[in-house]
Parts: C-alpha cells; sequence; structure tokens
C-alpha cells in the first residue's frame, strides 16, 4: 500500500494502541523521535521496530534530529555528547582540513549511534549561514558565518553520516540564518535582497544540491514572496528551492506544530503540500493532531513518489570503522575546537 505524504512523531518511549491502529491505517511515510521518545537503547530498538512492524515494512525511514551541542535526542548516559557543529567551524578557521574531518567524524560517529537503534535518517547538516543577528535558535548550531566553509563542512558531516549507511538532510532551506526570531514561537521575517540572498544564504545549498533529502524553513523571504514562509510558498519552492538553487530531491516540511504557521493542522498540511512540498513533517505526537494531518495530505505519487524513492535509493551499507580509533581522533579534533569547554 503507497505511503502517505507526512512524517510523524510519536508520544511516548513505546507505542500504544491507538497509535499502532493509525499507523497501520494511515501508513505515513516514517516517524520521527525526540528525546521523549528515547529510553535506553532497547526501548529504542524495540520503539522503532513496533513502527515498522505496525507498517510491515522493514526499511521505512525513522528519522531523529541528531546535530551535536543543544541537539542531540540521544545523549549521555547511555551515548556520547558531540559538540555544536559551530566547533568545527571554529577549528575549519585554523586549520581547513581539520576542520572538515571533524565535521565528517562527527557525521559517522552519529551515523554508527544511529545505526545500532535502526535511525536511517538524520536532520544534519544545518546549512544555516549565521549572522551577527542570528537567533539563538540556530546560533552554535551553524558552522560559521563564511557561505563556502559552511558549505564544505555540511558536505563533509553529510559525507561521514551517508559513510554509515544513514541519509542527511539538509535543513533549513532556503536559509533560517536571518531569522532574529525563533520559528518554534513566531513567523520570522527576511527583508533582505534577493541579489544578496544568491550570495549568502542559499551558497551552502545550492552547493550541496546532489544531497538526497531538504527540509524547508518557516521564513518570509519578503524578496519572493512577502506573504507566505517558504514552507508554504509555492514561489520560494518553485523560483529559489526548485530553481535559483537546483535541488531537486525529497523535499520536506518543518514541523508544523511550530507556531511561525498559522491554522489548524489540517488546513497547514494541505497548505505544505499545495506550495509543491513532498512531504509534511509532524512532530508532537498529539494522537488528534496526526489524524487530522493524515486527513489532509495525499498518498505519495507522482514526482513526489519518484523523488522518495530516489532518496531512499542514496542510502548504502556502511563502510567499515575503527569506532575505538575514530572516537579518539575525533576528540582530539574536538579538544582543538575548544570543546568541551574547560571547567573552572
Amino acid at each position: 500500500m503507497t505511503a502517505k505524504a507526512f512524517i510523524s512523531g510519536c508520544a511516548g518511549k513505546a507505542l500504544s494502541d491507538d497509535e499502532l491502529a493509525f499507523f497501520r491505517d494511515e501508513r505515513p511515510w516514517g516517524l520521527i523521535l525526540f528525546k521523549r521518545n528515547i529510553g535506553t537503547p532497547e526501548d529504542v530498538c524495540d520503539l522503532v521496530a513496533s513502527f515498522r512492524e505496525a507498517l510491515g515494512d522493514p526499511d521505512r525511514p525513522v528519522l531523529i534530529d541528531q546535530e551535536g551541542g543543544r541537539v542531540q535526542r540521544i545523549a549521555p548516559p547511555h551515548w556520547k555528547s558531540r559538540p555544536a557543529a559551530r566547533h568545527a567551524g571554529l577549528l575549519y578557521a585554523s586549520d581547513e582540513a581539520a576542520g572538515r574531518r571533524m565535521a565528517w567524524l562527527q557525521g559517522r560517529l552519529i551515523a554508527a549511534d544511529l545505526a545500532d537503534l535502526g535511525i536511517t535518517v538524520d536532520c544534519l547538516p544545518v546549512l544555516d549561514v549565521a549572522t551577527a543577528e542570528t537567533h539563538p535558535a540556530i546560533g552554535d548550531r551553524s558552522y560559521g558565518h563564511d557561505p563556502d566553509a559552511v558549505a564544505l563542512l555540511g558536505a563533509a558531516a553529510a559525507e561521514g553520516l551517508m559513510a554509515g549507511g544513514v541519509l542527511p538532510v539538509m535543513k533549513h532551506m532556503p536559509g533560517h540564518g536571518r531569522a532574529v526570531i525563533d520559528s518554534h514561537h513566531g513567523l520570522p521575517e527576511v527583508s533582505a535582497s534577493l541579489s544578496t540572498l544568491q550570495k549568502t544564504d542559499f551558497v551552502p545549498f545550492k552547493a550541496l544540491a546532489g544531497l538526497p533529502i531538504a527540509m524547508t524553513a518557516h521564513i518570509v523571504f519578503k524578496a519572493v514572496d512577502p506573504d507566505q514562509p517558504a514552507t508554504t510558498s509555492a514561489l520560494v519552492i518553485d523560483s529559489v528551492i526548485r530553481g535559483k538553487i537546483g535541488f531537486d530531491g525529497l523535499l520536506m516540511s518543518d514541523d508544523l506544530s511550530m507556531k511561525a504557521l498559522g491554522g489548524e493542522v489540517g488546513e497547514r498540511a494541505a497548505r505544505v503540500i499545495g506550495a509543491g512540498c513532498d512531504l509534511v513533517l509532524h512532530c508532537n505526537g498529539d494522537l488528534a493532531e496526526m489524524r487530522a494531518v493524515a486527513a489532509a495530505v495525499p498518498g505519495l505519487a507522482g514526482r513526489a513518489a519518484e523523488r522518495a524513492a530516489a532518496a531512499l535509493a542514496h542510502r548504502q551499507p556502511a563502510h567499515p570503522l575503527d569506532r575505538e580509533a575514530a572516537e579518539a581522533e575525533f576528540m582530539v579534533l574536538a579538544e582543538r575546537s575548544g570543546w568541551p569547554p574547560a571547567v573552572a
């Protein structure tokens, strides 16, 4: 049976009977996990397996946001902590090869952690170019202020993930770095000219347009569409994401639960699909909202289905890794970057 064009969250560390019935009936393309869903490694493996069993699909995508820094859904005591992306940027500023190696190793080691759990897609790299005004919601999640460096480090992280058998999702297209408010709580507007955006914010995404999956930004780009955020703007998706950036891969929205988008959640989902996103992302695990999203989205078909199939075809078996040696090498580089911070 065809998957529907959405990715769903769930409420807890195990799927309820109602959630299992919902997944069997509505058949989302994927499941995304958050900290509320993470128990022991065994708990996570069981949750992932039960989702796939409900759909009768052992390869159904399971996603997570595992970046490092403030965005680590799996964390100590069961998993190692990782630095924010900015640390690779800081090391790159003094030693380009070392910075790229640090970003690659972080991606590769994250992939190893996720693969152990059956998680196959990571919402990384963050390709947002930082500015002096960048809101802390992005902050040190960005590799830095230089678009070319962001592109190189993001590419290294994505390559590390793929070497570990995990698909990357670049975000937040076409760029979140100029937002001065948090899109979890309000709708940011960016007034920069299209020329400026093309020279800065769009650069990393254009450089990595061959990656299989991307996530949109809930941001109004006034130079392109003064009325709609990128996620629900056919103008931004057609002319910028598919056009100027040249991305023809699988495009998913950022989370519909965020307050940047107005209206009922079902209306939001319909607008996202209508604007040209291939998949709707809904994260909060509220079953009533999940049902409204499922009712509003179609089955994956046409170009969206082709892009989804092409994205999954990018996933290859993990390359061999000496994990102990990789961890040791990574820690040397991380310490050179200033992580972890010294304790007074």
